[in-house]
């Protein structure tokens, strides 16, 4: 199946042409690392808070070194109809502890546990605007955030160097119109056939791929063509996320930063 990238898009975008990416560190000063990333009109506030700790479990099964956990919401106000607190209801959504298992388990791949010592990461990510892609938004925000995160910890003499192996990229892909296209925005994530999260490292190595059609079928060749779509925009996505980091290497974690727009 060969693409044709022609615009036919809610917002005008080319089939493969991502989201305007940026990126403001430091975005939540009480966080050891944190960032607010956007793409396009989706935003979530991602931080990073280190405790000197380890899970009890951990501690009754001798597990050498530290642990990584995370947690994701919408707010209230992120959608168009005010969103309930999950808290109201007395439990997660289905969707919500999905999204958090994503995002501990891609972040835990890219960490040397035993490097970071007793102490457990906490990822806290935070939708305060939802136009489509929330989790792979929260995804690559995360891996900033733990990046500045750690670099604040080597500043302070606490690690010597980074366990972070690499960063985390995240994009969605999806059949719309019949047409591949990349990053999908709420109005083509709503009326896709297809819809697919691709989440790989900056070294183009995968960490996880989820792929569905809705009430629908996909062939080989779709598949190829979302693979493709992906895997082409990581290396963008990362040489933002690098660039964020350094920013944030030069600026106090006090200042709010300018935007740093790199798609």
């Amino acid at each position: 199946m060969s693409i044709a990238f022609q615009t036919a898009r809610p917002d005008g975008r080319e089939l493969n042409q991502a989201r305007p990416l940026s990126f403001i560190p430091h975005i939540a000063p009480h966080a050891t690392g944190s960032v607010l990333v956007c793409f396009g009109q989706t935003r979530v506030i991602c931080s990073v808070t280190i405790e000197n700790d380890v899970p009890r479990w951990m501690k009754q099964q001798k597990v050498a070194g530290g642990w990584l956990t995370a947690e994701y919401s919408m707010l209230p106000y992120s959608t168009i109809g005010r969103k309930a607190r999950d808290i109201n209801r007395g439990k997660l959504d289905g969707r919500t502890t999905e999204i958090q298992r994503l995002i501990g388990r891609t972040m835990r791949s890219a960490i040397d546990l035993k490097a970071l010592g007793p102490k457990t990461v906490w990822i806290d990510c935070d939708v305060i605007q939802a136009d489509g892609g929330t989790r792979t938004a929260s995804i690559t925000g995360a891996s900033v955030a733990l990046e500045i995160a750690f670099n604040q910890l080597i500043a302070q003499g606490e690690l010597k160097t980074s366990p972070l192996k690499h960063l985390v990229c995240a994009i969605s892909a999806g059949i719309y119109n019949d047409l591949a296209i990349l990053d999908l925005n709420y109005l083509e994530d709503r009326d896709a056939t297809v819809d697919m999260n691709l989440i790989m490292t900056e070294n183009l190595e995968y960490v996880e791929v989820q792929g569905g059609g809705e009430e629908a079928t996909y062939t080989h060749d779709q598949l190829d063509s979302l693979l493709k779509l992906g895997r082409e925009s990581i290396g963008e996505i990362a040489a933002a996320q690098r660039a964020a980091i350094e920013i944030a290497k030069e600026h106090s974690s006090n200042a709010f930063l300018p935007t740093l727009k790199s798609i």
